[in-house]
């Protein structure tokens, strides 16, 4: 879909449909809405006045213009409570109209920018959401399907329509990062999507090789044999019972390289299937651990939409990729493995893999010296009974680090909420024949998960965020549809970026 910025009057728009807004609450609408509604002789006011129309949150009524005005449809969209609202309303109402605009299928739209006027929004900022809005909420999967029950480009254009030239750069400047934003989440949702036969270990890393060269971005892929030299014993340990070879992914950008020696860390769980190992897994459900590699996805999208916005910081992603396997060789409850910073791991519950593969990938990172690290992974169910879909866990030790990310995922609409990593926590991990077992048992799991990989981050400025949880959506909602919502994929991508403003 194309998103421009036209200096146009709205009621002289050759469109589909005119988006126009209401607060509820409102019983004479003015600004753009009060100009159509005079246009068309007072339809919305009477609307408004019959109780049909009240500007409830996502409350939408269509009116045909029959000729009074150039667009054929007007669309009044309800922005809910003003006190209430924010950038995340923009954003969810924009994909919510997009999906009902598809439905009724228009090819065009037109839209005012929703909070720029009396929303009290800036202007960018409302720009940007309502185009990360519209292109995640149009998100369909249907590569696999022989005949798709609806075209992923039925929509094909949306203008933002303002009328005031020196408001159009800070327009057209957030539509473009908003674009990139949902595009790059969007290749979250595609990887997290395509099915474990088809992307393994090694198609992810080709993945990752062709945002590399599309976008300019340095990638090293690695091996078995390169796994070994680096003594990556706890990476190398769930791959055992896979026939599919391990790989390591190394993405880097430059983006200030005066200062080579000063780089952020992503670093993003690429587990392609997990079954569990010999711990396996139930069969009910199963087939949802093709997306144990949201958080390789989520760094390799981000990535490529920090390459593209092109902040002055260097990052520098690290993927570790498996699949977790009950093959005839892989690795059983009670052995031990010794990770690339020398420590070693008593494997007390195979399911426990990804903790593993991001014990080596921190030491790497580590030995990289890149700091601050940031992890994403779907660590823990135990996460998602504690938080639901609704936000992401995040465990840290450097206070500061945690407090800049929740502020970046804030702007993206992208919650996070802290949990403890109390010294007490640590027992619960202490093994009788290695440095540390790789489960703490069932209680505060998602906590000793996360107190184990500190094991690997040590003294590095560290976050570890578990989106086993939120990286789900059980149905539409706002701008994300059912299925996978390709989450931290803007707030490591806004989090680069303020890094390098220095906020």
């Amino acid at each position: 879909m194309e998103i421009k910025v036209v200096p146009q009057d709205i009621l002289a728009l050759q469109t589909h449909t005119l988006v126009v807004n209401l607060f509820e609450g409102v019983t004479q609408p003015g600004g753009a809405t009060g100009a159509v509604d005079k246009a068309l002789g007072g339809a919305v006011s009477q609307l408004i006045a019959e109780g049909e129309v009240t500007g409830k949150r996502g409350q939408m009524a269509l009116i045909h213009t029959f000729g009074k005005i150039k667009p054929a449809r007007v669309l009044v969209l309800g922005l809910g409570r003003r006190e209430k609202f924010t950038l995340d309303t923009v954003r969810d109402l924009s994909g919510e109209a997009c999906r009902y605009l598809r439905r009724l299928g228009a090819k065009s739209a037109a839209t005012i920018v929703h909070g720029a006027g009396i929303g009290g929004l800036e202007p960018e900022a409302a720009a940007r959401a309502i185009a990360e809005g519209a292109v995640m909420g149009l998100y369909t999967f249907t590569r696999h399907k022989s005949r798709p029950e609806e075209p992923a480009d039925g929509l094909r254009e949306l203008l933002l329509v303002e009328r005031e030239a020196d408001k159009l750069p800070a327009l057209e400047h957030g539509v473009r990062q908003g674009r990139v934003l949902a595009e790059s989440v969007n290749l979250t949702r595609d990887l997290i999507n395509e099915p474990a036969n088809i992307l393994t270990p090694t198609a992810l890393a080709e993945a990752a090789a062709r945002v590399a060269a599309d976008h300019g971005l340095e990638c090293a892929v690695y091996d078995r044999e390169w796994m070994e030299k680096m003594s990556m014993g706890a990476l190398l340990g769930v791959a055992r019972g896979s026939r599919q070879p391990p790989k390591f992914v190394v993405l880097r950008y430059w983006g200030d390289p005066a200062n080579r020696a000063k780089a952020l860390g992503l670093v993003g769980k690429g587990i392609t299937f997990d079954t569990g190992g010999i711990s396996l897994k139930p069969a009910e459900g199963m087939a949802n651990m093709k997306g144990d590699m949201s958080g390789a996805a989520a760094v390799i999208a981000a990535m490529r939409a920090i390459a593209q916005l092109a902040p002055r910081v260097n990052v520098t992603a690290l993927v570790p990729t498996t699949e977790n396997m009950p093959g005839g060789d892989a690795q059983r409850p009670g052995d031990v493995v010794r990770a690339l910073n020398g420590k070693t791991i008593e494997v007390d519950n195979t399911d426990a893999e990804g903790r593993l593969i991001l014990a080596d990938a921190l030491s790497y990172g580590r030995k990289l010296g890149l700091s601050p690290m940031l992890d994403v992974a779907t660590l823990t169910g135990a996460i998602r009974m504690t938080f639901g879909s609704v936000c992401t866990g995040g465990f840290t030790n450097d206070q500061a680090l945690l407090d800049r990310l929740v502020r970046a995922g804030a702007t993206e609409g992208e919650r996070i909420w802290q949990l403890p990593m109390y010294e007490e926590y640590r027992e619960q991990n202490k093994s009788d024949v290695a440095d540390v077992k790789n489960s703490g048992g069932r209680f505060a799991g998602s906590i000793t998960a996360a107190m184990f990989l500190s094991e690997f981050a040590e003294d590095t400025p560290w976050v570890h965020l578990d989106i086993a949880g939120s990286r789900y959506a059980e149905k539409d909602s706002g701008a994300y549809v059912k299925g996978t919502t390709g989450v931290m994929t803007r707030t490591l991508t806004r989090f680069a970026m303020e890094s390098a403003s220095g906020t």
